[in-house]
């Protein structure tokens, strides 16, 4: 166990309560009697999982929330949006039947026998078959394109099918809509042909190949489903309702996907090193990585197909229908250990291949960084996907170390400035996030934490070295969350850099989580556990100047905006997110020179982007998608198609005008060369060299790069000073 928590050790002044950790697992689980160990009854186990965790939310989650009947209708009534978001499996009489249930889960998590999944589990089973019968006997039959009539895509306006009778007809309506869709793509490509052209088909010809493929994908569809409604997997989306319900950030982690959560936390995982595809409801090998496991055994080649995974000498599992990441999570486990694959080899025959699963290190999913030439100047770029940390090992990745190397190499090039990229980065370590802003700082306050007692904490920047002294700009766009928001908001608090976003606000993601072991350990090697582990939120961020990210995000300097300006998705548009509050505001100071000066160039900016036809086209186009994208949808051969044509148009012009029509001269630091152009693994070096091509041609970089550039005229000298 104590292998396991070594990544929350301290340092340089962030104390993790680890004896807080060991009260609520001896809490949970002794006091309780919960989890010490396997039992053959599943639902006595899964009895004792709940009650642990509602002890956990109710005692040491921020917030406390009273677990009582409002709590358990709300959990009720999402717990049956997320089997059927569509409103279309169950039927009303479902629904009134569960309805016995539904002041039912605070009883079931304080103890009481489970009843709720046992119950629904059957329905939803019921349910899924007969629509598989519905669909097909739909498709069986061709459409009438002729008829006005609408298909309502905007789900959350709906409530559940009235009968049997009506949930036929929104089958027939959503079936219609997806034949309606490739109709229309195979009358556009038959526009192309000459009516004596072997491949020219008729209407009938083309309705029949347009409800053949609609086939397929409702078969591969339901066949995934059928592949998740195990009594295990309907029961761990229940439970994850109810970690949701409390707060969006709260989640429970099975064993599997708590050791995915670490993998991508880390960088690393022990695994046979391959890449895998689907295809048509088929895993296939895509690619066999040089020096790893599946290499080394000389019996995996591209474009095998995947047909079984097993543990060792356990049972094998038949992962047909499975998605890419549910197959990976089989295939991935503990070092050493065997993962038997049943591969069915393209000239037909059928093999088992047994493996040792090794070490993987995924570093294409680390920082890194590009020379940018424009305009007689020369900037670096560095992109950073995530606040990666793997405290486990002492030579372990960690992004503030990766940046700090990034920042030296690209001073090594003589860059003028420094563009930091974290759009869509959605966080990580705030260890990390807090040694990255001291990068371009002297010490000081970075962060302010708050417990659920209401006590304040600031983690700061101890080292009063500053690595990069020089013109910043940070990007950001709605997806950016979490340690991203801290990043920012520190940067704009001290009026270091400007933050240029594509969206308004970044995601609001202002809580605090920590994992909490369930169970016995299994592998002291990974520190993992028997149950899993819960995600628990126990404290909330603030910025320096006593605001919080949470809800609200942070709210760019300049604004570049993009097509998913008005889409919801973000912590605000949540209803089950934490409020928005402040709090006092940290000691720190700021170089008053350098922020007027600062100030003047995002005033400068400002009007240039007010005046920027390309980003005022983007903005218009984006905000007419977001209304006309909810409206029903017309089964209208030929208002589908007017539709469509505007729908098409306007997208295009976006993706247009969103690259460049002549690419950057971007390049990368010397040190990385060989790794961009080569690269003795191929297939890695045209990954890198085609994330080059793709900066190359954005055009927010573009803009950002010459909003830089006037920072960099305008010569602004920091005295970097907190005394």
């Amino acid at each position: 166990m104590q292998k396991f928590i070594q990544f929350m050790k301290s340092r340089k002044g962030i104390i993790v309560l680890v004896a807080l950790t060991f009260g609520i697992l001896f809490f949970a689980f002794a006091n309780n009697n919960i989890l010490n160990g396997k039992s053959d009854d599943t639902l006595s186990q899964k009895k004792k999982l709940l009650v642990s965790i509602g002890v956990l939310i109710e005692k040491q989650h921020y917030s406390s929330p009273k677990i009582d009947d409002k709590f358990s209708k709300q959990v009720f009534k999402d717990f049956l949006d997320a089997l059927d978001n569509e409103k279309n499996i169950f039927i009303q009489s479902d629904i009134d039947g569960f309805k016995k249930y539904e002041n039912y889960v605070d009883d079931e998590i304080h103890g009481a026998d489970l009843k709720i999944v046992p119950s629904i589990s059957s329905v939803y089973e019921q349910r899924i078959n007969e629509t598989v019968a519905i669909y097909k006997n739909i498709l069986a039959n061709p459409f009438d394109f002729s008829k006005d009539e609408d298909y309502i895509t905007d789900f959350k306006t709906l409530d559940f099918a009235k009968d049997e009778t009506n949930k036929k007809d929104r089958w027939r309506k959503k079936i219609k809509y997806l034949t309606l869709e490739r109709y229309v793509d195979l009358l556009s490509q038959r526009d192309k042909l000459s009516s004596t052209d072997t491949a020219y088909k008729t209407d009938a010809q083309l309705e029949q190949l347009a409800r053949d493929r609609v086939m397929g994908i409702m078969d591969k569809t339901f066949q995934k489903i059928k592949v998740s409604y195990s009594f295990d997997k309907l029961f761990n989306t229940y439970v994850n309702v109810i970690t949701n319900t409390v707060d969006p950030h709260t989640d429970y982690f099975p064993p599997v996907e708590k050791r995915a959560f670490d993998e991508s936390m880390s960088g690393r995982f022990y695994g046979i090193g391959a890449q895998l595809q689907e295809q048509d409801g088929i895993i296939k090998i895509a690619s066999v990585i040089a020096g790893y496991p599946a290499w080394r055994s000389g019996e995996i080649e591209p474009n095998d197909i995947i047909v079984k995974v097993a543990q060792g000498n356990e049972d094998a599992v038949d992962i047909t229908g499975y998605e890419v990441t549910d197959a990976v999570k089989l295939i991935r486990g503990n070092k050493g250990t065997e993962v038997r694959l049943t591969i069915k080899k393209q000239n037909g025959t059928v093999k088992v291949v047994s493996l040792i699963r090794d070490e993987i290190i995924q570093d294409e999913s680390y920082v890194r960084s590009a020379v940018i030439h424009e305009n007689g100047k020369k900037m670096g770029y560095i992109y950073l996907p995530d606040f990666y940390a793997d405290f486990e090992r002492a030579n372990g990745a960690r992004c503030s170390e990766d940046v700090a190397n990034e920042l030296i190499k690209l001073k090594a090039e003589n860059v003028e400035g420094i563009i930091l990229d974290l759009r869509s980065n959605g966080g990580g370590s705030l260890y990390e996030v807090v040694q990255m802003v001291g990068l371009f700082i002297q010490d000081g306050p970075v962060v302010q934490v708050k417990d659920k007692a209401g006590k304040v904490s600031v983690l700061n920047d101890e080292n009063p070295s500053v690595l990069y002294t020089g013109p910043l700009v940070v990007m950001v766009n709605g997806f950016s969350a979490s340690a991203s928001e801290i990043f920012a908001a520190a940067i704009q608090d001290y009026k270091r850099g400007i933050i240029i976003g594509t969206n308004s606000s970044t995601y609001g993601k202002g809580t605090v989580q920590r994992n909490i072991p369930l169970g016995n350990v299994i592998d002291y090697s990974t520190g993992s556990t028997e149950f899993g582990a819960v995600k628990l939120t126990f404290q909330k961020f603030y910025r320096i100047n006593g605001g919080s990210t949470q809800l609200k995000g942070v709210e760019p300097d300049i604004v570049l905006h993009d097509t998913y300006e008005y889409l919801e998705f973000r912590e605000k548009d949540n209803k089950d997110a934490l409020p928005w509050d402040e709090i006092q505001k940290a000691n720190y100071n700021i170089d008053k020179t350098a922020a007027t000066e600062l100030d003047k160039v995002i005033a400068e900016d400002k009007k240039k982007v007010e005046g920027n036809s390309t980003l005022n086209i983007i903005h218009n186009d984006a905000l007419w998608l977001a209304k006309n994208t909810k409206k029903p949808v017309s089964l209208d051969l030929n208002k589908y198609k007017e539709f469509q044509k505007s729908i098409k148009s306007t997208v295009a012009q976006i993706a247009t005008l969103s690259k460049l029509k002549q690419d950057m001269n971007i390049t990368v630091a010397k040190p990385d060369e060989a790794k961009y152009f080569s690269n003795t693994d191929k297939a890695k070096g045209e990954r890198y060299q085609a994330w080059l091509k793709n900066i190359k041609g954005d055009m927010y970089i573009q803009t950002t790069t010459s909003f830089l550039i006037d920072l960099i005229n305008k010569k602004i000298n920091y005295t970097f000073s907190n005394n």
